[in-house]
């Protein structure tokens, strides 16, 4: 349902952007707050939320559109890009498993995705 809304506010944002030569900073500003109340509706806390559309923001001023791309595929170029790095980026990250104590893990999914069972069979490996 949370990723049903956000998708959902996000293409209305790119919607939006469709159709200009040039990214203004009124447009860049109008897309980064509804996206900003994009994820804020999906329970993204407020400082993350912040700091990452002040960083596309930061990106997408004064980018001249390429030839091939609109500016909504090209706000959404960058939206990606830094999503993907705001989650940790292309880069493997390896487990650091804690040799006294507990070893916290964050485990991401859709409801019914199998995070619980896939976070027992992990246990059973590291215990092993």
């Amino acid at each position: 349902m949370a990723f049903e809304s956000l998708t959902d506010r996000l293409n209305g944002v790119f919607k939006k952007l469709r159709g200009k030569g040039k990214l203004t900073e009124a447009d860049i500003k109008a897309a980064m707050r509804e996206v900003r109340m994009a994820l804020l509706e999906a329970d993204v806390n407020y400082k993350v939320a912040k700091d990452f559309c002040a960083q596309v923001s930061e990106r997408a001023m004064g980018q001249e559109v390429m030839e091939s791309l609109t500016p909504a595929q090209q706000v959404v170029k960058i939206v990606n890009e830094e999503l993907t790095k705001l989650m940790g980026g292309d880069e493997p990250q390896y487990l650091r498993i804690k040799n006294k104590g507990q070893t916290v893990l964050m485990m991401c999914g859709l409801q019914g995705n199998g995070k619980t069972t896939h976070a027992a069979k992990l246990g059973r490996y590291y215990r092993s």
